[in-house]
């Protein structure tokens, strides 16, 4: 769906502005501009990135989920998670798949600069060093060498997020290894008390991505290392 939905030339603009334009979005949806996202809400975020989901196509979801809540007589609940609006985000991106036409437009300017790259990638490398864990020093040596060679990947974000999600890739496998069976019981456990008001509003296929995405978010907290994706330079 995500080559079909946006183009090449939209990627680093449209996937970076992802995270903050749909907690914006939902918070002002909502009326209350405080209002935290829960991880569960950041999993779902994340799930709807993965898939491709244009971001019109969320922003759309979660007005359309907000006027057919409005519309009801008996509103004794208020709309608390994302996940309320996953149907009718699904509806939206399946709308605009209908209709999408190929776009010509100029390739955009990259959505940081070259110092808030590298900062953001120094910093997690010394956040990884940090843990004092042997087998993440090779992670956190990668990351110190992409953070000295950006002026080539601001040139090709998209290869260099490939990169990135085969550096957390390693952290996941090294903090699954760490967790105790228990551990992951309960975060299970966790994951599906966030899940039950929700579960007859997304596919099977959605649910089991969102229980990935809210278990590897679990498994870096634990680890005490950040997620690598340029997704969270913000």
């Amino acid at each position: 769906m995500g080559e079909e939905l946006e183009s090449r030339e939209d990627w680093p603009r449209n996937y970076f502005n992802y995270f903050t334009e749909i907690e914006e979005h939902f918070q002002r949806a909502r009326g209350t501009g405080l209002f935290l996202l829960s991880p569960l809400d950041w999993a779902l975020i994340e799930v709807w990135k993965e898939s491709g989901v244009p971001l019109e196509a969320v922003l759309r979801g979660i007005d359309a989920a907000f006027e057919k809540w409005r519309s009801r007589k008996s509103r004794t609940q208020q709309i608390n998670s994302l996940a309320y609006c996953a149907q009718a985000v699904q509806q939206q991106a399946q709308q605009l798949a209908r209709s999408a036409t190929p776009v010509a437009s100029a390739e955009p300017p990259p959505p940081f600069s070259a110092p808030e790259l590298e900062n953001y990638l120094r910093h997690n490398a010394l956040l990884v060093r940090q843990t004092g864990h042997p087998a993440l020093e090779e992670i956190s040596a990668s990351l110190e060498r992409l953070a000295g060679e950006v002026d080539n990947h601001l040139r090709d974000l998209e290869s260099l997020e490939q990169r990135l999600t085969a550096l957390e890739d390693k952290l996941l496998a090294i903090a699954r290894a760490e967790q105790k069976e228990e551990d992951l019981f309960q975060a299970r456990r966790e994951l599906d008390q966030y899940l039950r008001p929700y579960r007859g509003r997304m596919t099977a296929a959605q649910l089991t991505m969102l229980e990935k995405q809210f278990l590897d978010r679990w498994l870096l907290e634990k680890l005490g290392v950040p997620r690598l994706s340029l997704f969270y330079l913000r």
